[in-house]
């Protein structure tokens, strides 16, 4: 089975927590479906998408990924883009 790690982000407040919890749903709804085992969520909360360096879900996300056996990471439709910049 895959093992997933999942990562949620919104980046101001013109966006809700809601946000947050919503992109979680479509990931685990994916992961459900492609019977992924999700090992973890990480996420940052009211943070530009510009930059890693400041936002503490993707650097922890980063962290456990280097050091566990998974090297899928699933985020929302809405955030693929920024996944290839890790």
């Amino acid at each position: 089975m895959t093992s997933v790690a999942l990562y949620a982000r919104y980046s101001s407040d013109n966006q809700s927590e809601a946000s947050i919890e919503d992109q979680f749903r479509l990931c685990r709804k994916r992961a459900a479906q492609e019977r992924w085992q999700t090992v973890g969520s990480y996420e940052d909360a009211a943070l530009s998408g510009a930059s890693t360096v400041l936002r503490h879900g993707i650097q922890r996300l980063i962290r456990d990924a280097q050091r566990a056996s998974y090297i899928t990471i699933q985020a929302a439709p809405s955030r693929w883009w920024q996944c290839g910049n890790l």
